[in-house]
């Protein structure tokens, strides 16, 4: 029965010798001989050459002096025993089926009516069986073991969508540990509401294949992700999701900024260009100017000359702003981070105040030196906090923090006020776009570039009604470094 080159191992559990002889003939009588047979009658001998995984298929016998076989196959499955088990007893019972089952047995054969034959097809089936569940587990493994290790979010919901299963990275992407994403539900982590009832819709028609959207982690941080959900059905003909989330926060970064970047580019190229056309005729205004001065006495065309020199200086100035939110000049030092956001702040106070805004502050004690141009970065910073003073009614509130996190300088202004749309959000850097009234557009496009020339980044996130917050990172690597 048996081809393998190396005999198959039985172990016979039994207290009783004479039941293990009757046992062992009837497994010599069986066809083929290239079996080895064995005998143990305590329970401690028995469970360690299981542990050991000394033997293939293992006959137990139901009593065995103070313990029961049960128990015997109990502890081995929880020593991670995959080897067949079969329970030998007296009587046959539906109780002693369901308790066999129920511990782990693969059968159970009657001492009273067994022979030859029917161990013999009993321990065929049992291999057969034993085989399918082995491959079985070692596809389980295998995939588990692809499951933990995938790099993307991968992970098991109900319909009701209710996590029932996630690996390592889903736990690091949104932040909660494997018994908090048993606790919450896939629709919390999405970012907008309108999303959670486009995918609930959408679930019950249809799968989801590489849908971009926008997920939130624990602490608040908006993922960029592509999102695919197919439906299965499990062994017991109940339907669940499949989930894969791969995070391209760091692609949607780099695309952005590869826009402003062309955008404020093309801007500075047509600002040059239109200082340059201006001034020409400009300093030919100011000249005959001069001139006319000198030349011209009479007290109304004084009057008249004294406006046109006071709006060749108005343009002159207007020139010289385009000139500097296009390429601001920086000059870097050694500074404190705490100082210059405090700076900012007082010179915001007053409209705070006038505003009876509700202000609160939070800095992390860790010394904070960076290497930065200390008036045009209070420059970056004053323009964001002014925009959320504004963007607020009287007695709004508006918070910042200052921390240190994984070697980056976070500085986190919110406020909660008019919001922005997301139309208006993916323009919010871009210059000469305002939607202020007389604005030039020119503040948070100024913000974007003294940001950049320190290697810093800038991120808003804002809900029309409820607020706007703007995320500002320093890298303090590059920053120490710089200092060297």
């Amino acid at each position: 029965m048996f081809s393998s080159q190396s005999p198959f191992r039985i172990l016979v559990v039994d207290d009783d010798e004479d039941d293990f002889f009757i046992t062992n003939e009837y497994i010599k009588n069986m066809k083929g001989d290239n079996y080895f047979v064995e005998w143990r009658y305590d329970y401690n001998s028995a469970l360690e050459d299981i542990c050991n995984k000394k033997y293939d298929l293992y006959l137990i016998d139901y009593y065995l002096g103070a313990k029961t076989g049960l128990e015997l196959i109990r502890e081995a499955i929880e020593n991670k025993c995959e080897e067949p088990m079969i329970i030998l007893t007296g009587k046959g019972t539906p109780e002693v089926d369901s308790e066999a089952m129920h511990a782990g047995a693969v059968d159970y054969l009657i001492k009273g009516d067994m022979n030859t034959e029917k161990l013999e097809r009993c321990i065929r089936h049992v291999l057969n069986r034993s085989n399918n569940l082995r491959t079985l587990r070692a596809n389980e493994r295998k995939f588990r073991h692809i499951f933990e290790r995938s790099k993307d979010a991968v992970f098991l919901i109900d319909t009701d969508l209710n996590f029932l299963d996630a690996n390592d990275a889903t736990s690091k992407l949104f932040e909660y540990s494997k018994p908090e994403m048993a606790e919450i539900n896939f629709a919390g982590l999405l970012a907008k509401n309108q999303d959670e009832i486009w995918l609930k819709q959408k679930l019950i028609t249809a799968e989801i294949e590489d849908k971009e959207i926008e997920m939130l982690t624990k602490s608040g941080n908006v993922v960029w992700s592509i999102l695919s959900l197919s439906r299965e059905i499990d062994n017991y003909g109940n339907a669940f999701f499949q989930g894969i989330v791969h995070d391209i926060t760091d692609l949607k970064k780099a695309e952005r900024s590869t826009l402003r970047i062309e955008k404020m580019g093309m801007a500075e190229r047509l600002v040059r260009t239109l200082a340059h056309e201006v001034r020409n005729p400009l300093n030919n205004i100011n000249l005959s100017l001069e001139q006319l001065i000198t030349e011209i006495k009479t007290e109304d065309a004084q009057m008249y000359l004294e406006i046109i020199t006071r709006n060749s200086k108005r343009i002159e100035m207007l020139i010289k702003q385009l000139l500097g939110a296009s390429r601001p000049e920086i000059e870097l030092q050694q500074n404190n981070l705490k100082d210059i956001l405090d700076e900012s702040i007082a010179a915001a106070y007053d409209r705070i105040l006038l505003r009876h805004i509700n202000f609160s502050k939070f800095y992390s004690s860790e010394e904070m030196p960076v290497l930065a141009d200390s008036e045009k970065l209070k420059i970056a910073f004053l323009n964001i906090i002014i925009n959320a003073v504004e963007a607020m009614e009287e007695k709004g509130k508006l918070s910042i923090q200052l921390t240190l996190q994984k070697n980056q300088y976070k500085i986190i202004i919110t406020d909660n006020g008019c919001g922005i749309s997301e139309e208006n959000l993916s323009r919010l850097f871009e210059p000469y776009f305002t939607a202020k009234k007389n604005g030039l557009g020119l503040g948070l496009a100024a913000t974007m570039t003294i940001l950049q020339s320190h290697n810093a980044t800038v991120e808003a996130h804002s809900v029309v009604g409820v607020g706007s917050t703007f995320l500002i990172t320093l890298p303090v690597k590059e920053s120490l470094e710089l200092t060297v």
